[in-house]
């Protein structure tokens, strides 16, 4: 399958068509070798940065370019959001064992230590195994009955909350300074992935160093997104109602009502020490969180999350799922991202049923690689994030050939800022809306095509219109799919489908539409033949 599944669809499980294993990288950062000059000062920008575009201005081209594009991106998220992640340190050694992994640290004469615990499945190993952030994230009896191991680390041994900036703690400080800049994000990342090199020293008789995964929720939450991204050995990140300093984008959680960045940045040394100049200033960031999502691509990427407590900031996390699926959508990876909101139960970290099958499917396809299931973007409507509103860039259509450097002609210059994006005016919509349809019976209809790539597309929302001088207690909407095009999800609407023709009949919370008033939150996704740009017409809209 190359279509993305969105809420409401059929996810089908293909357990003949492996999964590619070689979307593991080898090491911690493959594009450490690559050259990165930061910008010597910082332009506002109240949209999400352009994460095709590289610092000097020129945009990449090749799939092959990403490698040093999402260098660039680290070495900027390092310096403004969560402080540096430091190398492999000189010595790292450790043991592994059925119930536990020691960890032991030496560089520039400071030596420190840490351990985690192991729960294995059932079965004879070797086994993948998915890192559980202080014992808080999906659900681990599913964990382990889906065939990997938990391994339960506590990042409060590696970087302790409840100390001051200037005088941190744990395992990460003894060795680099108890005045790092660094945040504990970063060094809850880093101690992962020491663990990492513990499990790809030991032989892998017991645990997979190749096949590793990581979760938390809340706090943890914050840290795992953090340890997927920063480590391309991860297969699986699974990231669980991280809310502020987690996955939302800095730039939308100010208009949401979620814990502000300030409150974020104060509660614990969470984030770099360098964050502190932009809490009341997220424009002037050079980076947000839809690219911390994009450098996770092309490896599995599972995020959860909770639309029923806007503290949280889960319009803000959807926006930057949708903006980081643009980046492995562009890489041929738009399958391997699933971002679910979706959900019932609104207690904080609780265990969902509606996560369950993608939880496994997730573990099948990344860390046992016996599965093929596509990604699924499930947004609820009580928080969904519109990426149009926040992009003034168009998603490229990447080769597969050889990368092309960054023009010798325009190197970035210390004192002078990213050359500015040209893509369409902020004024004009990044992807067309859909023509006006006829209309019926009072009500019409129109639809915005929200994002789209060579082989598919999502509009959202429909917008139905309540034309007439009564109230609509019900509508239907009909039309017509070009040649080749096939609904591949839907949300918020009953979808049949016969030949070319839809049919969108509303549901119990949407269905009741005073004079004059509209609803808009239905929306599906379409497949397409690559290279075929259409889309729907129009909708003839029917009330009741």
């Amino acid at each position: 399958m190359t279509a993305l599944a969105v809420a409401g669809a059929v996810t089908v499980l293909t357990t003949t068509a492996p999964a590619e294993a070689a979307l593991v990288a080898a090491v911690e950062d493959e594009g450490a070798d690559c050259p990165v000059t930061l910008p010597g000062s910082l332009t506002a920008n109240s949209r999400l940065p352009d994460p095709f575009r590289r610092i000097d201005g020129t945009r990449i081209s090749a799939k092959s370019d990403w490698r040093c594009r999402r260098e660039e991106t680290k070495k900027l998220a390092e310096r403004y959001v969560y402080g540096e992640k430091p190398a492999k340190p000189a010595s790292v050694t450790g043991t592994v064992s059925s119930t536990n992994i020691t960890v032991n640290v030496s560089h520039n004469g400071r030596s420190s230590s840490f351990s985690a615990s192991v729960q294995l499945p059932s079965g004879s190993g070797p086994f993948p195994a998915v890192v559980v952030l202080g014992g808080f994230g999906a659900d681990t009896a599913a964990i382990r009955a889906a065939g990997a191991a938990v391994i339960n680390y506590d990042p409060y041994a590696v970087g302790r909350e409840g100390t001051p900036r200037n005088n941190k703690q744990g395992a990460f400080y003894t060795i680099y300074g108890a005045t790092s800049t660094t945040g504990l994000l970063m060094a809850w990342s880093w101690g992962v992935s020491r663990i990492i090199d513990v499990v790809a020293q030991s032989g892998g008789t017991i645990l997979k160093a190749d096949a590793m995964g990581v979760t938390g929720c809340s706090r943890f939450g914050k840290g795992a997104f953090v340890v997927g991204a920063f480590d391309q050995r991860i297969a699986l990140t699974m990231p669980i109602e991280s809310g502020s300093a987690g996955v939302p984008i800095f730039r939308g959680i100010p208009g949401e009502g979620a814990q502000s960045l300030s409150s974020a940045y104060g509660e614990q040394p969470w984030l770099g020490d360098a964050f502190g100049s932009f809490t009341g200033n997220p424009n002037n960031l050079p980076v947000d969180t839809h690219q911390m999502v994009a450098m996770v691509a092309p490896r599995g990427l599972f995020i959860m999350d909770n639309p029923h407590i806007v503290n949280l900031g889960p319009k803000s996390a959807s926006v930057a799922a949708l903006g980081g699926a643009e980046v492995y959508k562009a890489l041929g990876a738009g399958e391997n991202i699933t971002y679910w909101s979706d959900i019932q139960n609104g207690s904080h970290c609780a265990n969902r049923p509606e996560w369950s099958t993608p939880l496994q499917q997730n573990i099948q396809k990344f860390l046992l690689k016996t599965g093929n299931a596509p990604g699924a973007i499930r947004i609820s409507s009580r928080a969904a994030g519109n990426l149009a509103e926040w992009r003034d860039w168009q998603t490229p259509t990447l080769s597969d050939g050889p990368s092309t450097p960054p023009s010798p002609s325009t190197p970035p210059s210390p004192s002078t800022p990213p050359s500015p994006s040209t893509p369409p005016s902020p004024s004009t919509p990044p992807s067309p809306s859909v023509s006006p349809p006829p209309t019926g019976s009072g009500c019409s209809a129109t639809g915005t095509v929200q994002t789209q790539w060579a082989t598919g597309y999502v509009i959202q929302p429909v917008t139905v219109t309540n034309n007439g001088t009564s109230t609509v207690n019900g509508w239907t909407l009909t039309f017509t799919l070009p040649a080749g095009h096939a609904v591949t999800g839907s949300w918020n609407a009953t979808v049949t489908t016969s030949g070319q023709t839809v049919t969108a009949r509303n549901v119990s919370f949407n269905g009741t539409i005073p004079p004059g008033g509209s609803v808009a939150n239905f929306g599906y996704q379409v497949s397409r033949p690559s290279g075929n740009t259409q889309v729907p017409a129009g909708y003839t809209c029917t009330a009741s």
